[in-house]
């Protein structure tokens, strides 16, 4: 999310995610199920569990609840087939909208997406039809106080990895390319910064403006029973709210 409208997301979620930790901390048992499936349980030869590990403990998911999705992961607990699929679609007025889901029953999810897409204005479109708007970064979100020094912020992220530093009124935005993710985690958390965001986005190149109030709580119902959805683990969309 561009500038102003960072921050209302940002508290919009955080105000979401405290009220449902639990289903929270549910999808990314699932994310890190998906990752350990496909490159095993050791975060230093597994560069996307690695990530997964980082995005959850930026989600202050407990330390004990990672290791037990390992365990469930790697055959010492019983697991599900969890796999991951990446729906795309365009919502009211337009706006482009990625749907990341972990689901064991893929045929369920789909059609879970798909009606919430038609039941709000939308169209659940094909594979590509929406995803060249967006590129996928690593997002860092640090609430702005007088105890942390710009500077000391701005050389840690930097020489850590990252491509930028954004500084707003009320909170700094590290960014870096998905790659780098892990690496600029441990180094901003060993310095003693703490994220109010830590994870991977697919960031739109180009925000869209929606001033049709109709169209604008169509998505908003899009975009909420989409979040609410358990298979669900992520929603990216282009819409620029205010």
């Amino acid at each position: 999310m561009s500038g102003h409208s960072k921050w209302k997301n940002i508290m919009h979620r955080k105000m979401k995610t405290d009220a449902l930790r639990g289903k929270e901390f549910t999808k990314m048992g699932r994310e890190i199920i998906i990752a350990v499936k496909s490159g095993g349980p050791d975060p230093s030869t597994n560069s996307r569990l690695a990530d997964v590990i980082a995005k959850a403990k930026g989600l202050n998911m407990p330390n004990d609840n990672i290791k037990r999705s390992i365990e469930k992961a790697s055959g010492s607990l019983d697991a599900n087939n969890f796999e991951e699929i990446v729906y795309e679609g365009y919502g009211a007025a337009g706006i482009a909208i990625m749907v990341e889901t972990a689901t064991d029953n893929k045929n369920r999810t789909a059609g879970e997406v798909r009606h919430y897409f038609d039941k709000f204005g939308g169209n659940l479109g094909s594979t590509g039809c929406v995803s060249f708007m967006f590129d996928k970064k690593g997002v860092f979100v640090i609430e702005r106080t007088s105890t942390i020094d710009e500077d000391d912020l701005m050389i840690t992220a930097i020489d850590s990895g990252a491509s930028d530093v954004e500084v707003m009124d009320e909170y700094f935005e590290v960014t870096c390319g998905a790659q780098e993710f892990s690496q600029v985690f441990d180094a901003l958390q060993s310095a003693g910064y703490s994220f109010l965001e830590a994870e991977l986005e697919w960031i739109p190149s180009n925000y869209t403006k929606v001033d049709d109030p109709e169209s604008a709580t169509k998505l908003e119902r899009l975009i909420d029973a989409l979040e609410d959805n358990d298979d669900v683990t992520d929603v990216w969309h282009n819409w620029e709210q205010n």
